[in-house]
């Protein structure tokens, strides 16, 4: 896994992490299941905070591209599409409003999003 962070960027510190994260998720590095670093540890290898990680930990959780499990998993990838809803809710909602204002009926739209699979 690849996280980096910028401590000079006007981009806080947990937003670039849960970025990195997120974008190693959606790219397929990071698989569903795979456990990430424990906050300490990933927060010593970054020279951050601790809580600076667990605040980006709990941002991805709310975004269901990561589950938080007791014991020894730590934080894990969620399993199959949970890792994706987060992200296509809005994109969903924005293509679904974009189709209604310019008229396009809703058996048109599925059509395209069959066709387009």
């Amino acid at each position: 896994m690849i996280v980096r962070v910028d401590p000079e960027s006007i981009v806080p510190l947990y937003e670039q992490i849960h970025r990195a994260i997120e974008a190693e998720v959606m790219s397929g590095r990071l698989e569903p299941g795979e456990s990430l670093p424990a906050a300490r540890h990933l927060a010593a290898a970054l020279d951050v905070n601790m809580h600076t990680v667990l605040k980006a930990y709990e941002r991805l959780k709310v975004a269901g591209i990561i589950e938080i499990r007791r014991g020894r998993s730590g934080a894990v990838v969620a399993q199959g599409d949970q890792a994706l809803a987060g992200d296509l809710d809005p994109m969903v909602v924005a293509l679904v409003e974009r189709a209604k204002g310019e008229g396009l009926e809703r058996k048109r739209l599925l059509q395209m999003i069959g066709d387009a699979w």
